[in-house]
């Protein structure tokens, strides 16, 4: 399965004009790389952040309302007799 990055990155090795220096070519395209790979590395974080995200607020939701453990009885409310 060809891969769109790889053959982009291929060709901009492979495009240098004469008179230029492989090193200088090499480094282009590995910066370029470097740039692509760290920005689908941010993006896949930001991602597993929210879903970590979204599954601690799901967690958390029953927890919102007060929960009283006393049973309401009328005979605990006259207590003054």
């Amino acid at each position: 399965m060809p891969d769109p990055f790889e053959e982009s990155l291929r060709d901009m090795l492979n495009a240098q004009a004469p008179g230029r220096d492989d090193h200088a070519a090499l480094g282009r395209v590995l910066k370029t790389a470097n740039r692509q790979v760290g920005a689908g590395d941010l993006f896949s974080l930001m991602g597993r952040w929210g879903q970590a995200f979204m599954i601690a607020v799901n967690s958390g939701s029953a927890n919102i309302a007060p929960v009283s453990r006393r049973k309401n009885s009328a005979a605990a409310a006259d207590k003054a007799d």
